[in-house]
């Protein structure tokens, strides 16, 4: 992949705001006529700089107005037992970050919830059932003070 350039960087940064820009907005913002701004926009995606393109939904609006991080330690941490965690995790909607982690816990998830008593329900019914679980330990944050998708470019 070639280097990016301060054009390829603004367009990134662009589109990171607001992903459904038109091209010809996007091209006039970035000081290029259209064409060259789709051609490189393309390329960013193809080769992957640009790995897809999502709506931001509001979760509690959606009646998911919980979010918490979950602390999980394994019984091992061999190949066969991290192997099916992480299978298991791909299959629980509600786990929408998973982290194998370095240092005191083996993996760090961010876990959504309609409230705590549904979060409950979730830990007891799935999280704590997958084998090779040895412990849960949950975090409730009391305040949202920054979440963002924008990677500083």
């Amino acid at each position: 992949m070639k280097t990016l350039d301060e054009i390829d960087l603004r367009i990134l940064r662009m589109l990171q705001k607001d992903g459904r820009i038109q091209n010809v907005e996007l091209a006039e913002k970035a000081g290029l006529s259209p064409s060259p701004c789709l051609r490189r926009v393309k390329a960013l995606e193809e080769s992957g700089v640009v790995e897809r393109y999502v709506a931001l939904l509001d979760a509690s609006k959606l009646g998911i107005g919980l979010t918490v991080f979950v602390r999980i330690w394994l019984t091992s941490q061999d190949a066969k037992t991290i192997d099916n965690f992480t299978a298991e995790v791909q299959s629980l909607p509600q786990i929408v970050e998973c982290h194998l982690m370095a240092g005191d816990c083996d993996f760090l998830l961010r876990v959504v919830a309609a409230d705590l008593d549904a979060y409950r329900r979730f830990q007891g019914e799935h999280l704590v059932r997958i084998k090779g679980v040895q412990s849960v330990k949950t975090e409730i944050p009391m305040q949202k003070i920054k979440m963002t998708s924008e990677l500083p470019i």
